[in-house]
């Protein structure tokens, strides 16, 4: 189980008892260390009094746990507008928009995507690419996927904020 997998584990529990969903881990850098944390209420908002709460969450539990050798900063922060896609229900929730979407493995001779998504079909993420086709793409196959600022993510952003 790797360092990210971890920490998710160890975090979404207490998270969920603070009234928060986890977006996503993200461990980066190699000298200088930095956990990303990214999370929001189950209506998709997230405050800053919020970040605050989660970040002393997340601090106290990873000073017990230790699951990172070494020194790092610790980030945490709402998606925001053009927001990482990472659970099915991402990609329910934001059909009609547009976005980009990368897979583990090639479909239909291609890896990257750009498209409106149109929901899911069980486990396959539905999408209407630039040239009109419809694309079936495995979730379990997405390596990363996000959001496409446009004015109308801005604006639909905008009503529910």
């Amino acid at each position: 189980m790797s360092a990210v997998d971890r920490i998710e584990a160890l975090i979404a529990p207490p998270l969920v008892d603070m009234g928060y969903e986890l977006v996503r881990v993200r461990l980066t850098g190699s000298d200088k260390k930095v956990l990303q944390i990214m999370a929001e209420k189950a209506d998709g908002t997230m405050t800053i009094e919020g970040c605050t709460e989660v970040s002393q969450m997340v601090s106290a539990l990873l000073d017990v746990e230790d699951p990172i050798s070494g020194a790092y900063d610790l980030e945490v922060s709402s998606p925001g507008i053009d927001r990482p896609l990472t659970r099915l229900k991402d990609f329910e929730r934001w059909a009609g928009f547009e976005a980009k979407v990368e897979l583990e493995q090639v479909v239909e001779g291609q890896r990257r995507y750009r498209g409106k998504l149109l929901g899911l079909k069980d486990e396959n993420v539905l999408l209407q690419a630039d040239d009109g086709n419809r694309i079936e793409l495995p979730f379990s196959d997405v390596r990363k996927a996000k959001l496409i600022l446009t004015d109308e993510l801005i604006a639909a952003s905008s009503r529910s904020g």
